[in-house]
């Protein structure tokens, strides 16, 4: 099948997948010359009464509860229009940041909702992109024929920012269908002004092609466009494959810094750098490890050293050859401080286990005997749902089931269930409210009438679904 783009957006009900929402979906197909195919979506996702939505959000989106609650899907019927109409086969899935944000909302929401929570991104032909890592690499390396802005003289990739300094319309920054609008218009003039490398980064969603240019069995330095490194030489920098890290990826060394202060440390002074705390990081005298993961499945925006011949590229990012080779020789003259990494990536302290099993989405996969019974769950109206009653491998599906029933089939529920759901809702909606009251009280001071309205409604909302002792 020919390849289409989709270009999606996502407006939410906070910023952690695991605890918010997605409220509103946004998309457009294009062909591969970025021409719409069909008509776009736009559409709202029903927020349930177990979920308070951090009030900065809902001020930027300007989507209340309920009006998700008159016009939304609810979220078992948005999750089948995703797979059955939107991630076909041969979808090339494209956003703005949506490899780190928007994606892991949509894995959330197929994991709650009994759906494989990778396939949509890369079985059957399909595969992921994100445009801000290219706009960044545009931007440092070849960023002829763009107005780039710059916001108080610091460089700044925001979408509006480009729309804007380009001159192309985008009236509703942060209404998930305008966005989606200008990120294709500022994808057509990267394409425009810059083929070449809009064709070789899209080549780079494919982790294979990522892999033939860093790699440890021919060790080279590569050029790496990442937001880690910060804007002061356009997020761009030369890095180092250095070792293995978790889950077949790799660790790769910011060859913009002597590692001669790092190569003799201990495995426990290396460790205290790595996992320090953020209040650690912010103390004075606090030096960063210039180290870090690059994950191949996540297009990461690299190339070969050559680009850097060209539009002036090694003092565009600050960066010499002659600094790039001391720097490489002294970590190969340490193999232990890449030795000392590995071994840190492998035994890295694990995060704290939620008890919810909507938390537990990368906690392991599903036997393949589960994964039949979620088609069948999958596939069952509210009647079948009462009357069925799988015999999970994997206890966290239990739970979810409950979940999936409450939310979406009500009706489907018998007397134990709804007791069990009510005091899992209760006890969700009480761990939430301390935060959401104490912001909505701090935003009512000095209110607009807008925002005034949107913090009634919210009020509204909370009255609405909090549980009220009998």
């Amino acid at each position: 099948m020919t390849q289409t783009f989709f270009f999606y957006d996502l407006e939410t009900s906070g910023l952690d997948p695991r605890e918010d929402r997605i409220m509103q979906f946004a998309g457009i197909r294009t062909d591969a010359e970025l021409k719409p195919i069909g008509d776009p979506y736009n559409i709202l996702i029903t927020l349930n009464d177990d979920t308070l939505p951090n009030p900065d959000a809902l001020m930027v989106t300007g989507i209340t509860p309920q009006k998700t609650l008159e016009e939304g899907y609810t979220e078992a019927q948005f999750a089948k229009i995703l797979m059955d109409e939107i991630f076909t086969p041969d979808t090339i899935v494209v956003g703005f940041n949506n490899i780190h944000f928007d994606d892991e909302f949509i894995r959330t929401l197929f994991w709650r909702n009994f759906y494989d929570a990778y396939e949509w991104s890369w079985r059957d032909g399909r595969s992921r992109w994100d445009l801000l890592d290219v706009v960044r690499m545009t931007r440092a390396l070849r960023p002829e024929g763009i107005k780039w802005p710059t916001v108080d003289g610091k460089p700044i990739n925001r979408l509006e920012h480009i729309t804007k300094e380009n001159g192309i319309a985008h009236e509703h920054a942060h209404d998930a269908l305008s966005d989606v609008e200008a990120l294709i218009s500022v994808t057509k003039l990267i394409k425009d002004k810059q083929p070449q490398l809009f064709s070789y980064l899209l080549k780079l969603r494919d982790k294979n092609e990522v892999k033939k240019l860093v790699n440890l069995d021919t060790k080279q330095p590569f050029v790496y466009v990442s937001g880690r490194y910060g804007s002061t030489y356009e997020s761009a920098t030369v890095a180092f494959p250095l070792t293995s890290s978790r889950n077949g990826n790799i660790a790769v060394y910011d060859l913009r810094y002597d590692p001669t202060p790092f190569v003799d440390l201990s495995l426990k002074e290396l460790e205290a750098q790595m996992f320090a705390s953020y209040e650690e990081r912010k103390a004075d005298g606090f030096v960063s490890l210039p180290v870090k993961e690059l994950q191949y499945n996540r297009s990461p925006a690299v190339a070969p050293l050559g680009v850097l011949s060209q539009s002036d590229g090694w003092s565009r990012i600050g960066l010499d050859e002659a600094t790039i080779a001391a720097h490489k020789t002294t970590l190969l003259e340490s193999p232990a401080f890449a030795e000392n990494i590995r071994s840190l990536y492998e035994n890295r302290p694990e995060f704290k286990k939620s008890p919810d099993a909507e938390a537990q989405l990368y906690d392991g996969f599903i036997p393949s005997a589960d994964g039949q019974l979620m088609a069948k769950i999958r596939s069952a109206d509210a009647t079948q749902l009462a009357d069925l009653h799988p015999e999970f491998i994997d206890e966290r599906l239990g739970e979810l089931l409950l979940h999936y029933k409450a939310r979406n089939y009500p009706q489907s529920l018998a007397q134990d269930e709804r007791e069990a759901w009510e005091e899992w809702r209760a006890k969700r909606l009480q761990r939430q409210l301390p935060s959401f009251m104490a912001r909505i009280q701090k935003l009512s001071v000095g209110a607009s009438e807008e925002t005034t309205f949107m913090l009634q409604e919210l009020h509204l909302w909370a009255e609405s679904i909090i549980p009220v002792d009998d």
